[in-house]
């Protein structure tokens, strides 16, 4: 247990978070609903905790030390974890609330139709899912679970396997008839629609067919999303994973430039910090996601 003495009063810290945001006493003391003077009276109590200032004062005006504005960006996470964790606790206070991260197309075409299933199957749970490109850090982010596609590489967690990843080349119908394609070779001169996250994925998928691309050109995307819209307009061939566009493609919007699938050796995995082990919930979800995902659960 963390000592009492390295845990000062939430009036304190709330205090400080808002003169440290707004760079004001005054302002942080309208935004509480204090005076000027208790704001500063809290600050100092604060200081004399910490036995360090926080701030440098002159005249009208303060100012964050170098260690205070570090110190306001780890108090200002802390207290969004708190509000975090008291709003899932009021939408379900009879049971318990899951924060899932995952990647945006994934999210929204994998786990979102699955996830009344689950819930279903635990009424007494409720889920809270966050998209984002970038991976997750536990100790910042409040979340107690992330969808991560990759290597089976995050220090201080646990990872368990979901599935790989096909990827295909697609676009529109009218563009596969434009450009005739008939062997992966004929790609290299073909307009290329790249991912942000993967820009290595066309070079790795035309090594993979041994064909020498050279240098590879062609639009920059960041989502999925936006590849799956830019080759539906014929913009481009997007290297693309084929389950991700089974909509698109069961509609005719996009069609195979030809059946060559590819892949590497990224996978999707559940992963879950090592500080939310036995955590009830979370394990009920684990079970349920590797089912969804074919696998055996354990």
């Amino acid at each position: 247990m963390t000592p009492r003495r390295f845990l000062p009063p939430t009036a304190l810290l709330c205090a400080f978070e808002a003169a440290a945001r707004t760079q004001s006493f005054t302002q942080a003391a309208r935004e509480l609903s204090l005076t000027q003077s208790a704001v500063s009276r809290q600050i100092r109590a604060l200081e004399d905790i910490l036995g360090a200032p926080l701030f440098h004062r002159e005249k009208q005006k303060v100012f964050l030390t170098l260690a205070g504005s570090a110190y306001a960006r780890e108090i200002r996470d802390a207290l969004n974890r708190i509000s975090g964790a008291t709003l899932g606790f009021r939408a379900n206070p009879g049971g318990g609330t899951l924060h899932i991260a995952a990647l945006p197309l994934f999210g929204a075409r994998w786990l979102m139709p699955r996830l009344p299933r689950f819930l279903a199957a635990h009424p007494d749970l409720s889920v809270n899912v966050t998209t984002r490109l970038a991976p997750f850090d536990f100790r910042f982010d409040p979340v107690d679970a992330a969808i991560h596609f990759g290597l089976p590489e995050w220090p201080g967690s646990r990872l368990d396997f979901l599935m790989n990843e096909n990827v295909v080349p697609l676009c529109s119908p009218a563009l596969a008839a434009q450009l005739g394609c008939t062997a992966p070779a004929d790609l290299v001169d073909a307009p290329l629609l790249h991912l942000v996250s993967r820009p290595d994925a066309w070079e790795r998928w035309f090594a993979a067919m041994q064909v020498d691309p050279g240098e590879v050109h062609g639009m920059l995307v960041d989502q999925f999303a936006l590849g799956i819209e830019a080759a539906r307009a014929g913009l481009g061939v997007a290297l693309l994973p084929e389950f991700l566009a089974a909509p698109e493609l069961a509609r005719g919007e996009l069609v195979k430039v030809f059946d060559a699938p590819w892949q590497g050796p990224e996978s999707y995995y559940l992963v879950r910090p090592d500080t939310h082990e036995n955590y009830t919930p979370l394990d009920a979800f684990a079970d349920w996601i590797i089912y969804e995902a074919g696998l055996p659960s354990n």
